[in-house]
């Protein structure tokens, strides 16, 4: 009854107007149109240009949820009628240019272009597609638009990369009706498809035994690609260890040890439109720690490292509903990540500029105060020595197992610290999230988007995920 009682008070949460009902089959084809574009520039300049349009298969999505009124997002797809400028479909995401440009490689002024698509059904008539991006005040601003006639002989309707086998993992029904994840895996030959058959089914097995997946179970499918790679592994390249895989899956992202991404965007997309897909996750077939995810791009996850089962639920948190990390204490590549004075458009964390429009209000009792206290310095304390140590582990050269031992423990510190915290599973207002330890504010003390101790989302990214499934069974 809970996680029904969520859905209902996210789906009240609506930005803007209603949309305006479209019957699907007067505007599309009923295929899949992806757009491929190049998004370049530094910190202070920005670019995008076209590289192609693209057919590909059936529209996987909801053919009713075509406006996006969820207002999440860095950036945002928008496609219009040519000739009425009706809006036919929009999108919020985010994107590895988006990330790319708080790092301080970008805002030294070194210029980098990166592969990218957005998708939407195929229009029947010429249209507009508008890339819009937020800015400070958090409102869409034009940043490209283009013009596209469908039935143009410059639109690319080549067949679609072969590939081995497309499997279920698992079907409840019409994609048009479910959620269709697709699970990709990179580095693995093809003697090692067992393995990752198995790899899928563990990991799959794990998302739908958290909450609110777990309640939502019946509203997804679930896909698997075979794809070969020449070598197996991932590539690694402060190990020297370079592999040749399809997807081109790599550590180091960003310069970030543990920052799995891979730039090869458009092989990446040739091999999953083989597979109705609105969400995609790539699991490496890799030993070492580590995982990434970016908001209606894709999640990642190393396979066969200890906590993996708990990566996978996290980067999809990240990947499928815009879900920020909520942790403060680990090293990333980001510099002011948080602009000072700008409330974040991820939905579970804020700056709390105005504490009487908390975005999460309604899940916050009256007996609850904002900002919410909790012993943050003790907390900090042990969690700032975990990460000296792991540091320390990792300059030694020591293996993935010892440093994994660090884990288990610093679980069994925080764990019954969190636990003990007066305002533990009560919605509120915690100050440190979003790699600020000051100044951004998270919904709960404690949350698979914060440590590795919960099996569950908290009420408010609960709230979040149920949103954002709405948005592909209705």
């Amino acid at each position: 009854m809970m996680w029904k009682m969520l859905g209902l008070f996210w789906s009240m949460v609506l930005v803007g107007a209603p949309a305006q009902a479209l019957d699907f089959e007067d505007w599309f084809t009923g295929q899949t149109l992806r757009f491929d574009y190049v998004h370049s520039g530094t910190a202070d300049e920005e670019h995008i240009s076209l590289d192609r349009f693209r057919v590909e298969g059936e529209w996987p999505g909801s053919r009713v949820q075509l406006l996006d009124s969820t207002n999440l997002g860095k950036y945002r797809v928008e496609v219009l009628d040519l000739e009425t400028q009706l809006p036919l479909y929009s999108r919020g995401y985010a994107s590895i240019y988006g990330e790319w440009e708080t790092i301080r490689e970008a805002r030294r002024g070194f210029w980098r272009s990166f592969h990218e698509s957005q998708r939407f059904p195929e229009p029947k008539a010429p249209v507009q597609v508008v890339i819009k991006k937020r800015d400070a005040t958090g409102v869409f601003r034009e940043l490209f638009t283009t013009t596209v006639d469908p039935r143009h002989r410059s639109v690319d309707r080549s067949p679609l990369e072969p590939v081995t086998k497309v499997w279920s993992v698992m079907r409840h029904g019409d994609p048009q009706a479910k959620v269709d994840l697709l699970v990709l895996g990179d580095g693995y030959a093809a003697e090692d498809f067992e393995k990752y058959h198995r790899d899928v089914k563990r990991l799959v097995k794990a998302l739908f035994e958290s909450e609110p997946f777990a309640s939502h179970r019946e509203d997804f499918n679930v896909w698997g690609i075979d794809v070969a790679s020449t070598d197996s592994g991932i590539t690694n390249p402060r190990a020297g260890s370079w592999k040749r895989t399809s997807l081109g899956l790599s550590f180091n992202a960003f310069d970030s040890e543990r920052y799995v991404l891979t730039y090869a965007n458009r092989a990446v997309r040739e091999i999953a439109a083989n597979a109705p897909y609105d969400a995609m996750i790539i699991v490496g077939n890799s030993r070492k720690y580590g995982g990434g995810g970016i908001f209606n791009l894709y999640a990642t996850v190393a396979a066969d490292t200890a906590p993996a089962e708990y990566v996978f639920v996290h980067e999809l948190g990240h990947s499928f509903a815009g879900l920020a990390d909520e942790y403060y204490t680990s090293q990333v590549s980001y510099e002011d990540f948080n602009l000072a004075g700008v409330e974040p458009w991820e939905p579970n964390v804020t700056a709390l500029l105005d504490p009487e429009n908390l975005k999460w209000k309604d899940l916050v009792d009256d007996a609850t105060p904002l900002p919410t206290p909790w012993d943050q310095e003790r907390y900090d304390e042990a969690s700032y020595q975990y990460q000296e140590k792991r540091n320390a582990l990792r300059a030694a050269g020591a293996p993935d197992e010892e440093v994994e031992e660090l884990f288990a423990e610093v679980k069994a510190v925080t764990e019954p610290m969190l636990r003990s915290e007066k305002y533990f599973g009560r919605v509120g207002a915690f100050e440190g999230g979003a790699y600020q330890a000051k100044g951004i504010y998270r919904p709960a003390v404690d949350c698979i988007m914060f440590t590795r101790n919960p099996q569950d989302f908290c009420p408010v990214c609960s709230a979040a995920i149920e949103r954002v499934i709405g948005l592909y069974t209705r």
